[in-house]
């Protein structure tokens, strides 16, 4: 009878350690999902940086972005990595591309510097030199740049030479080739570093004393200082896609690798529990089949030393199973440690040049990009909510006349100040941008169509009360604007197209009032 308690007793305890060890195995499970889970949205996040490189790759991202989250799908994900990493190392190329056209491009242009009638024999010789070097293929943007920079000092000084002893006449021309590059440098947003430069080079734009000399190098110092913020751009989005490109292929080798280690534990730990659930059968197949206690303790016996084995058997494996998960995931966070570094820098600078890119340098205003993105989210919710959305388009009146009279940098004040003006005569909920040279957009939501009139007037108001002072000189400066309402059934851009047409209406019938269509 004892012995009989006995082996109840060991069988309960034997189902307990299998219950335990069902428990310890959800757990791995659960801390291993846990991991991939982080993993995963890592990816995410690191795919995101990447938009907007390539659109086939962007939509490779978006299908990676979709399917990672699922465990379940792992297998279908794996066959998707080598056609990301394929196409990031293809934008890699084509940058490497561009590098070996901008060589060709300064070879072709030191070729045709050589061909200069009476060039002197040693800028001759120099430029021979300079084309032998460029034989060899360029590995970054930073050995192109100095090359360029090169090359425009050997044209600097093929000009200086052509024009020794010769006073160009300064014509028409000439002129309006120099208003035309400061408005360009204006609407061109500079670093910080490079902007008190590009301030000086628009003065003396503005200056009645130019010389053609002084067009064309000012037209070389711009080309030069556009084509180091091209580099600087190109160069960190070569870097950043190279890191991401070599993160990639690491995270896959270890994804394929642990995957590729759960499924063969998962087989090995089937045919564990298959043991132990066929050790426990027989252990109650002899307890019904044998009565002599002295032959029934025996086999039991047997039975236990067996599954005890198996147990010990799926004990190793596990642990086995846990430091290879916690190797893989103490490689995959030194990875993404400093991916993560380098993906955080490279965000911070997309998202100032983004602002940068949707910010007028002058006025400071949003430009005509933000202006399209907020018209489109304005429309979008007017269609939702059937709500009351106005667009108005202001003129500055005889803007010509005060570029003209006073010069293009009077005109750059007079433009901010009525910038900052309009700026501050609207609510948190209304919109302004510079739409470009003296033309102002508002958007302007919720208000009535009796109550419009009014406030476009004040706003008006509010630019003719400035006082206006150039050259000791008292100038009232006033707008003309047109609104439109946006109308059931109607595109936002036909509203802009009605409102521009009451502006003109405006301009042309009296300037300095305001026409609703």
């Amino acid at each position: 009878m004892n012995d009989d308690s006995s082996t109840v007793s060991q069988i309960g305890l034997l189902k307990q350690k299998l219950q335990a060890t069902k428990t310890a195995l959800e757990e791995i499970n659960e801390d291993r999902n846990s991991k991939l889970m982080a993993l995963s949205q890592f990816i995410t996040q690191m795919s995101l940086a990447c938009k907007g490189h390539n659109l086939e790759l962007d939509n490779k991202l978006a299908k990676l972005r979709v399917n990672i989250g699922n465990f379940e799908h792992l297998d279908e994900v794996l066959p998707e990595l080598p056609e990301i990493e394929r196409l990031l190392k293809s934008q890699y190329h084509i940058i490497t591309t561009k590098l070996e056209q901008g060589r060709t491009g300064l070879t072709n242009f030191s070729r045709e510097l050589l061909r200069v009638n009476n060039l002197p024999e040693k800028l001759s010789r120099e430029i021979s030199i300079f084309r032998q070097e460029l034989s060899k293929p360029f590995h970054s943007i930073w050995e192109y740049i100095p090359r360029v920079e090169q090359l425009i000092g050997y044209y600097e000084q093929v000009l200086l030479k052509r024009q020794q002893g010769e006073a160009l006449e300064i014509l028409p021309i000439h002129r309006q080739l120099s208003q035309e590059l400061a408005q360009l440098i204006s609407d061109i947003e500079f670093p910080k570093s490079q902007r008190e430069q590009v301030l000086l080079l628009k003065e003396r734009l503005s200056s009645e004393t130019l010389q053609v000399e002084e067009l064309l190098g000012t037209y070389q110092t711009i080309l030069r200082l556009l084509l180091e913020n091209i580099a600087r751009e190109k160069s960190a989005s070569q870097e950043f896609l190279q890191t991401l490109n070599d993160a990639l292929t690491s995270v896959r080798d270890i994804v394929s690798e642990s995957f590729s280690q759960t499924q063969q534990s998962q087989q090995l730990k089937q045919q564990l529990n298959l043991e132990i659930n066929s050790q426990v059968d027989n252990v109650l197949g002899s307890i019904d089949e044998i009565d002599e206690l002295l032959q029934l303790k025996q086999k039991i016996t047997e039975h236990m030393s067996a599954l005890q084995n198996s147990l010990a058997r799926k004990e190793a494996l596990e642990q086995r199973e846990v430091a290879l998960l916690q190797k893989s995931v103490n490689t995959l966070r030194k990875e993404l440690a400093e991916l993560s570094a380098e993906t955080l820098s490279y965000k911070e600078r997309l998202f100032e040049q983004q602002k940068i890119n949707q910010l007028d340098s002058l006025t400071q205003l949003p430009n005509r990009a933000a202006l399209d993105e907020r018209m489109e989210q304005e429309f979008r919710r007017i269609q939702h909510n059937e709500s009351a959305l106005w667009i108005a388009i202001a003129d500055i009146d005889h803007f010509k006349s005060i570029n003209d009279s006073f010069g293009h940098s009077t005109g750059d004040k007079t433009l901010q100040v009525i910038a900052m003006a309009l700026k501050n005569s609207l609510r948190d909920t209304e919109f302004v941008a510079r739409y470009g040279g003296e033309e102002f957009v508002l958007l302007i939501p919720d208000v009535s169509t009796k109550d419009i009139t009014q406030l476009l007037n004040r706003v008006r108001e509010k630019i003719k009360n400035i006082p206006f002072k150039f050259k000791n000189q008292r100038i009232t400066v006033t707008l003309s604007i047109g609104a439109a309402q946006v109308l059931n059934g109607e595109h936002i851009l036909d509203t802009f197209e009605r409102a521009d047409a009451a502006l003109y209406k405006a301009k042309h019938e009296s300037r300095g009032r305001v026409i609703i269509d």
